[in-house]
């Protein structure tokens, strides 16, 4: 199931909350405790190539773009 069809699914299920409660209990999607979608881009949500060094929690294109404006220097 994509997030999109998870998000129109609850919005349905809204005016019935009995539904909407047993549908959560059995379909919710779980935390991720390891792996690659545990950690998401805090700029443009990717979850691969993710530069967590110094808890920047950027992706490598988003890094790319803002190191200057951070500190960073490119020194070649």
């Amino acid at each position: 199931m994509t997030a999109s069809d998870w998000k129109k699914i609850l919005k349905q299920l809204r005016s019935k909350p009995a539904v909407m409660e047993k549908f959560l209990r059995h379909n919710k999607p779980k935390e991720r405790t390891t792996g690659i979608a545990k950690r998401k881009c805090e700029r443009c949500g990717r979850f691969g190539a993710h530069i967590k060094l110094y808890d920047l929690n950027f992706c490598r294109h988003c890094f790319r773009e803002i190191a200057e404006e951070i500190g960073f220097k490119k020194y070649s």
